[in-house]
């Protein structure tokens, strides 16, 4: 369902979804970017010599992204991690989406990731008595990110 006109979408929920597997439990993601180096060509016109800069796209850059989620039973990334720590990287170079949901559960926008692979994981501080929720950060680098519509 589209967005009536001037209206912005809120993030209720974000999923990540690779290989067919769905994770639909991740509650923040920071730092997703897509970014191109700029190319200045600088040259004289041909008309009157005056001096000018023209700006080119240039090269990707590649990206890195940080998920979080609850602690879970899932080890759908354990896999995964266990493979690039072995240095497997042809099994774990993956292409995927990060995708944000609406309130009813339908999916707003993919931001679609190639080659991404996990980099690093960290679960917050553990404290006995404490009553917070125990949550585990992935950080996947990618070599490509485009926007895609839901």
């Amino acid at each position: 369902m589209g967005l009536p006109e001037f209206d912005s979408s809120v993030g209720h929920s974000f999923g990540l979804e690779f290989d067919g597997i769905q994770i639909k439990s991740i509650t923040e993601v920071n730092g997703l970017k897509m970014e191109q180096d700029v190319i200045e060509y600088k040259s004289n016109t041909a008309a009157d010599g005056k001096y000018s800069i023209k700006k080119l796209p240039g090269r990707w850059k590649a990206g890195e992204v940080t998920l979080t989620r609850p602690l879970t039973d899932d080890n759908s990334f354990d896999k995964w991690i266990k493979d690039s720590q072995l240095g497997k990287m042809g099994d774990v170079r993956k292409g995927g989406a990060i995708v944000v949901y609406d309130y009813e559960g339908s999916a707003v926008k993919r931001y679609k990731v190639t080659n991404a692979w996990p980099k690093s994981l960290e679960v917050n501080t553990m404290k006995a008595g404490d009553t917070s929720v125990l949550t585990e950060k992935l950080v996947l680098t990618y070599e490509r990110l485009e926007v895609d519509s839901a």
